[in-house]
C-alpha cells in the first residue's frame, strides 16, 4: 500500500466571522451590509420565479444565528458548520457557539488541519454562497463592490496571511459586470491570489453564457494572470430536482450533473480555444462520470460535427486534458477508471466543514479510495496536483 502523504484539500469552506464586513466598510453601509443577528428560527422557501432560496426569522422556533444582508435573511444552518460532528447534520439553524472554532479562526483550522493529516486548505465562501451568489443577488451594486472587495480582502490579509502558504487564498469577482470581475482578478493577482470562484452556469443566475463573448474579459484576466476558475457545485444556485415531491436525496446524488453540463460548456464553447492557458476545476463535483461525457462527447464529435457551433479544432477530449481539472472526496468508481479520467488532473478534497466532510478521518478516507494505488499517483492526487495548478511554494511530496 502506498504512503499517503500530507493532503493539499482543494474544496474547504471558511465561515466567515460575525464582523468581516461591518469591521471593514466604512460606518454608512453597516446597516445593510453583512451582519450576524440572532432571532428565532423562522420559515425557508425557494423564490418561485427564480429558484433562489429564500429565508425569514420570525415565530416561536429555536434561536438561531442569521447573516441579515440589505432585506435577505440566511440562517446559519448546522450541515454547512458540522466539522465531522454527526449531530449537526441537519437542515437547521443553529449558533456560532455552537461551531468548531475551526470554522471560521485561522489558527485553529491549522490545528484541526494537522490533526486531519491536512498540509494545505482552498477554501470557498460560506455564506455569500460558493461564488458569491448574495452579492449578485443584492440590489445595491456600490456596496456589492464593496463586499466583494472586503471579502478578498479578509481571505488575504487575514485568513491565509500568517499561515506559511497552508490556507490558499480563493476570490470572489462583482458577477454582474465582467469588466469589473477582471479588474478583480488583476488586483489579487497582483498580491500573489492565484484561483478565483464562479458559477458553474451563469444563466441560472441571470447572467450571460459562457457561449456569448460576454465573459471574455474576465477569460482574459484569467489567462493572463494564470488565475484558475474553481466551479464549486451548486455554483449555479439551481439544483437538478425530478419533481417538487422528490426527496432532498434525489437531488443530492444527481447534482453532480451541474457541473457535467458545466464542463460540456466550456468544452463546446471554444473558449479553450481563445485563452489557451485557461483552467478550470470543478469542486466536489466528483469524477466517476467524465469518462462517459468525454467519450459521448467525442464520439458527437466525429459523428454530427454540425451540432458545433462554433466548430471545434480539436475533439472535446483534447481540451478536457489540457484545460479541466476536478475534486472529489469519495468517488471509488473514479479511481477504477482514473487512465480514462487522468490522474494529472484529480485533486483530493476534505469538504471541512460540511456535513460531507471526511474530517477528522481524511487520511483512512484516502487509504481506503486510493492507498493501492502507485506511489507517484497517490502523491499527485493528494496534493502535488493542486500545487502544481496554483503553484504553490509547497512541496510536491511531504
Amino acid at each position: 500500500m502506498a504512503t499517503i502523504p500530507l493532503i493539499a484539500s482543494a474544496d474547504d469552506h471558511v465561515v466567515e466571522p460575525p464582523d468581516l464586513w461591518t469591521s471593514r466598510l466604512a460606518r454608512r453601509w453597516r446597516d445593510r451590509c453583512p451582519r450576524v443577528e440572532r432571532r428565532h428560527q423562522g420559515r425557508a422557501w425557494r423564490d418561485p420565479v427564480t429558484g433562489f432560496p429564500r429565508e425569514e426569522p420570525g415565530g416561536e422556533g429555536a434561536l438561531v444565528d442569521y447573516w441579515h444582508y440589505e432585506d435577505a435573511w440566511t440562517s446559519i444552518k448546522g450541515f454547512l458548520h458540522s466539522a465531522g460532528d454527526p449531530d449537526l447534520v441537519r437542515p437547521t439553524g443553529m449558533l456560532f457557539e455552537q461551531m468548531r472554532p475551526g470554522c471560521y479562526d485561522p489558527a485553529r483550522r491549522l490545528a484541526d488541519m494537522d490533526a486531519n493529516h491536512v498540509e494545505a486548505s482552498l477554501c470557498f465562501p460560506n455564506f455569500p454562497r460558493f461564488c458569491g451568489q448574495a452579492f449578485n443577488e443584492a440590489s445595491d451594486r456600490e456596496l456589492a463592490e464593496l463586499c466583494v472587495r472586503a471579502y478578498n480582502d479578509f481571505m488575504v490579509e487575514q485568513w491565509s496571511a500568517g499561515s506559511g502558504g497552508r490556507l490558499i487564498p480563493l476570490c470572489l469577482v462583482p458577477l454582474w459586470d465582467a469588466g469589473l470581475a477582471a479588474a478583480e482578478v488583476r488586483r489579487n493577482a497582483a498580491r500573489g491570489v492565484r484561483a478565483v470562484t464562479f458559477s458553474e452556469i451563469p444563466p441560472w443566475l441571470g447572467l450571460p453564457s459562457i457561449h456569448s463573448g460576454y465573459w471574455d474579459p474576465f477569460f482574459q484576466a484569467c489567462d493572463e494572470t494564470g488565475t484558475v476558475i474553481f466551479c464549486h457545485i451548486g455554483s449555479g444556485t439551481k439544483i437538478l430536482n425530478t419533481s417538487p415531491d422528490a426527496p432532498q436525496s434525489v437531488s443530492a446524488v444527481a447534482i453532480f450533473a451541474n457541473s457535467c453540463a458545466s464542463m460540456l460548456d466550456f468544452l463546446m464553447s471554444g473558449v479553450f480555444a481563445r485563452f489557451p492557458n485557461l483552467k478550470v476545476c470543478y469542486a466536489e463535483s466528483q469524477i466517476g462520470w467524465i469518462p462517459y461525457v468525454l467519450e459521448r462527447a467525442d464520439d458527437l464529435y466525429a459523428q454530427q460535427g454540425w451540432t458545433f457551433t462554433p466548430p471545434l479544432a480539436d475533439k472535446p477530449s483534447d481540451y478536457y486534458r489540457d484545460h479541466v481539472y476536478s475534486c472529489f472526496y469519495r468517488d471509488r468508481t473514479g479511481i477504477l477508471n482514473l487512465d480514462a479520467i487522468g490522474a494529472d488532473q484529480v485533486l483530493f478534497e476534505v469538504d471541512y466543514p460540511h456535513g460531507d466532510t471526511t474530517y477528522p478521518d481524511s487520511l483512512k478516507a484516502a487509504e481506503e479510495q486510493f492507498g493501492d494505488l502507485d506511489q507517484e499517483t497517490v502523491d499527485k492526487i493528494a496534493r502535488g496536483n493542486l500545487i502544481r495548478l496554483l503553484g504553490l511554494e509547497l512541496p510536491p511530496v511531504r
